[in-house]
């Protein structure tokens, strides 16, 4: 990022403004747009971002401040540093949504087709060069991929950090486990949405109306009144929305049509990314882009507290991306490392060639009894630890390790492999990975969430650190029976110090309280109604633990003692 032939556009440009342009659509719909452009003769690169929030708020002229649920939908990036710079911008409401015409589809592939639309309207309009990339985070990232997926002949370049990929897994369902807080926020912020029931649609009306019926009787979903009052008055507001997702609790079509289809073999040059906070929306997705990707790529994972709205922090990286390669500007970008990670509790950045990181130590922490977690394998009569989940006793175990004698730095994907029995025939996995300061003060890093039922792996799919699921079926769990839960715990980046801890807790609920809202988007999921006796095992036939990706220290391994010399002597002799 620092070199000699680092150069950018330069400022130079006034700006015309043609608010509300109707682009035309080949099923006869039309979607608004806003147009910036230069105030100059000549044609010019464009950048098209597509979203279904407020139009105006993504080109109002707000002070930026942190992001909340209020401004998150602020996401096309600042029009006055791109245009003034020789850009064209075009920041357009897909349909059924804002202004524009027809249907919400929820990224459905007649959305994507009309993404595509718009890439080649804009490639013919007289003040572009043919030359289109696309730009902006969330919303706008996931229309990115999905579209390069269509090779559009002019799409040239994207810049997509932050978007969720796998709308099962990063979304809607994390572990099979449904996040209906988030999503209750997220369709609020859809302006003016229209939409019709996919599943009516797909199904027709008397299995539709089966479907609802079953959904009404689940106890975890009749816990929480807007999703019932969703599904009893499908027909209302954006509430056909809402029932799709309900309806369509395991990975199945729904879900398969709004994937990013790496299978295509994606070759548009794109720019990927996230922050170590996001890794209930968006980080996934990044890694996931990472690994499956064809094109040329970078990847840059940020600080864990995302961007503030509007955006701007990723202003000259993005333009130097887009310099590349819709100007032809040979400014040294493709010849830096790939990839760039931010370590936390360093406060600094780490360049890297390759994911996961070559120098990676897969280490397994055991978790023993009394709470240790120990590189250390199991002691005779090592056996279990229990823990109630209920109404009424919402518990939970916690396993840490001795303090760390030297820095240790964990980067990379993370996995519970965990056995455990329960008294019910379905559990709810949420995992949280801490660090524990010398005073005891902890910080949640990051998490990880299975339903019981959902525990199938793909083996073809399947890392040995990166569990995936298929979730295709339930199949539900034999009281008191022994199983094997391999929990995916999304990737992390951090230097743990010297004197601090490496925690673990394992928890039926999510019923923590968020410090900050990225805490919050990983929370507000469906609960276990019904009492349960949970064990988790620790013994040598059934090895629970943790596996950590050390890139740097642990050299030695943990202390039981701490690292302190003890303070008893051998006997006096007298010589």
């Amino acid at each position: 990022m620092f070199s000699k032939n680092w150069e950018v556009s330069r400022r130079k440009y006034r700006i015309i403004k043609e608010i509300s342009v109707s682009i035309p659509m080949s099923d006869g719909i039309h979607i608004d747009a806003d147009i910036f452009r230069p105030d100059s003769p000549g044609k010019f690169p464009a950048l098209l971002g597509v979203h279904p929030y407020d139009k105006e708020l993504q080109s109002a002229p707000i002070f930026p401040m942190g992001l909340n649920m209020a401004n998150g939908g602020i996401e096309a990036g600042d029009y006055n540093f791109y245009v003034r710079r020789g850009y064209v911008q075009v920041i357009a409401n897909i349909r059924g949504s804002g202004k524009s015409g027809g249907k919400y589809v929820n990224y459905g592939p007649r959305e994507v087709r009309d993404t595509f639309e718009m890439i080649e309207w804009i490639a013919n309009e007289p003040w572009c060069d043919g030359n289109v990339g696309m730009f902006g985070v969330s919303a706008f990232a996931v229309a990115q991929q999905q579209v390069a997926a269509l090779k559009p002949p002019h799409l040239k370049a994207i810049f997509a950090p932050f978007g969720y990929t796998d709308f099962y897994r990063d979304k809607f369902y994390h572990g099979g486990i449904l996040s209906h807080a988030f999503m209750q926020g997220w369709t609020t912020t859809i302006d003016n949405i229209r939409c019709d029931s996919w599943c009516l649609e797909k199904w027709g009306k008397d299995k539709y109306k089966e479907a609802i019926l079953q959904a009404l009787e689940d106890k975890e979903i009749r816990e929480i009144p807007y999703l019932v009052g969703a599904l009893k008055n499908p027909e209302q507001g954006g509430n056909a929305l809402l029932v799709d997702i309900l309806l369509n609790p395991l990975d199945g079509d729904y879900f398969r049509e709004r994937k990013v289809p790496y299978q295509k073999e994606i070759e548009v040059p794109a720019y990927h990314g996230g922050c170590w906070g996001i890794y209930g929306l968006h980080l996934p997705g990044a890694f996931r882009s990472w690994d499956k990707w064809k094109g040329p790529k970078k990847m840059i994972i940020g600080p864990p507290i995302y961007l503030d709205r509007p955006l701007y922090q990723y202003q000259y990286e993005s333009l130097r991306w887009f310099d590349y390669w819709l100007k032809g500007v040979d400014n040294g970008i493709m010849e830096e490392p790939p990839i760039s990670l931010f370590v936390t509790r360093t406060d600094e950045w780490k360049a890297a060639m390759e994911w996961p990181l070559p120098e990676t130590r897969w280490t397994p922490f055991y978790l023993h009894s009394g709470g240790l977690l120990s590189e250390h394998e199991f002691w005779p009569n090592e056996g279990s630890s229990t823990f109630e989940d209920s109404l009424f006793n919402r518990g939970s175990l916690t396993f840490l390790t001795p303090p760390l004698i030297e820095n240790t730095e964990v980067i990379g994907p993370i996995v519970l492999n965990l056995y455990a029995s329960t008294t019910d025939k379905e559990i709810l996995w949420f995992v949280s990975l801490l660090d524990i300061d010398p005073q005891g003060n902890e910080t949640l890093l990051t998490r990880g969430w299975l339903r019981g039922s959902q525990r199938q792996l793909d083996l073809q799919k399947s890392k040995p650190w990166q569990p995936y699921h298929s979730h295709k079926r339930r199949e539900p769990l034999i009281p008191d029976e022994i199983y094997e839960f391999n929990i995916e715990i999304r990737p992390y980046g951090i230097l743990y110090r010297a004197g601090h801890r490496i925690g673990l807790r394992i928890k039926c609920v999510d019923d923590e309280k968020p410090t900050n809202f990225l805490q919050a988007i990983a929370m507000g999921h469906l609960w276990r109604q019904s009492p349960s006796r949970v064990t988790i095992y620790h013994n040598a036939e059934h090895p629970s633990h943790l596996v950590l990706p050390v890139t740097r220290g642990n050299r030695v391994g943990t202390y039981m003692s701490g690292g302190k010399l003890s303070e008893q002597f051998f006997p006096y002799r007298k010589f």
